[in-house]
């Protein structure tokens, strides 16, 4: 299978937040596809770190992004990423401008797909136009403590204004569950991140106790070839 990312395509991210036994759970259940991508999350990283990373590349065999939001330090957290078997890597859309120049670049350097997230910026396009390398994909976020909110949004609305700039892949998260996928991508967005959720969570997602030989097959539907 290809490990390598088509603009072309449709995408759903499957986000691992929790914690390996998830993993060894849920993942062998997930049916392998071009259109499917596992995320290794933030919490997910901080937790069990390089090795986390490791544990599903030994599970999948396709797409596999590192959320790792870096905010420093790139070349060498972009490169612990390659080596743990990553395709692509976040940075955080708060990082310096020399962070996030420096991260895409080592991201071309190791043929890792470059990902900023703009949590937490009001103008992504903004911080995208200073840049001299420019990111493969950009991340258009909603926090999970934002959710709590019920003012809070997910500004689809950015994904026309960068698209009127640059040919990225263009990634929707926050709160997304199996019915609100299709509107993702109504707006644009490229990849739709769904979040694994286990009972105690206050977020929307999929839950831990899902089925996923049947949930999983039900969503591709939505995404398309």
């Amino acid at each position: 299978m290809s490990k390598t990312f088509n603009f072309s395509t449709r995408y759903i991210q499957i986000a691992f937040n929790h914690t390996i036994q998830d993993v060894m759970r849920i993942l062998p259940q997930i049916p392998l596809d071009p259109r499917i991508i596992i995320e290794a999350g933030t919490p997910y990283i901080k937790k069990e770190g390089q090795n986390g990373i490791r544990l599903i590349r030994r599970y999948w065999r396709g797409l596999i992004v590192a959320d790792l939001k870096v905010i420093d330090g790139a070349q060498e957290e972009v490169a612990m990423a390659y080596n743990a078997g990553a395709n692509a890597v976040t940075a955080a859309g708060t990082a310096p401008k020399d962070t996030l120049d420096f991260f895409s670049d080592t991201c071309d350097k190791y043929n890792v797909l470059s990902m900023i997230d703009m949590l937490g910026q009001d103008n992504p396009l903004k911080k995208l136009l200073p840049l001299k390398n420019k990111p493969k994909g950009v991340v258009i976020h909603k926090g999970r403590d934002e959710e709590a909110n019920p003012r809070s949004i997910i500004r689809y609305k950015d994904i026309n204004k960068i698209r009127s700039k640059y040919d990225v892949l263009i990634s929707v998260a926050g709160g997304l569950n199996k019915e609100s996928v299709r509107k993702a991508y109504f707006n644009g967005a490229s990849i739709a991140i769904l979040n694994i959720v286990k009972p105690t969570d206050a977020n929307e997602g999929l839950s831990d106790m899902s089925n996923f030989r049947i949930i999983i097959p039900s969503i591709l539907k939505e995404v398309g070839q």
